[in-house]
């Protein structure tokens, strides 16, 4: 049986999706700052597609079928074909993620900043209470 002319459609279509489609376009190049410290931006890609035709009788095709009987086109009778396909692409920065010499920080572009540096500063805060609290603890043994 031969390939219907959709299928040529949607093998361009999709070969052309899969051109665009690379890693650098969800996590992009990295940069790398003077302190020394790397910056890679992360995207979220959102893609679409779509494909359809249809086939249409022909008048020649018409009589002969009722000729013939056959609901089947032959080589001769082959029905015309219109379709068409199309693709969309949305790509959204959603993040920056910052490699430096002692940490690793993931900066949302959309958040409440606020409560994003009192997380990014919850382990150093548990840190200073410990500290805090461990000398003490430590001369009411002794004493």
């Amino acid at each position: 049986m031969e390939n219907h002319p959709i299928e040529g459609l949607m093998k361009t279509a999709m070969q052309n999706i899969k051109e665009m489609v690379d890693v650098n376009t969800i996590l992009g190049d990295p940069v790398e700052t003077l302190d020394g410290s790397v910056i890679v931006p992360i995207s979220r890609v959102t893609f679409g597609f779509a494909a359809g035709g249809s086939e249409f009788e022909a008048a020649q095709a018409k009589t002969k079928d009722k000729d013939r009987g056959s609901q089947e086109p032959t080589e001769d009778n082959k029905f015309p074909f219109g379709g068409g396909s199309g693709a969309a692409i949305t790509i959204n920065p959603v993040a920056f993620l910052v490699v430096g010499k002692e940490q690793t920080k993931l900066l949302p572009v959309e958040s409440n900043v606020l409560v994003d540096r009192i997380l990014d500063s919850a382990p150093q805060l548990l840190d200073k209470l410990q500290n805090l609290i461990s000398p003490k603890s430590q001369e009411k043994e002794i004493h």
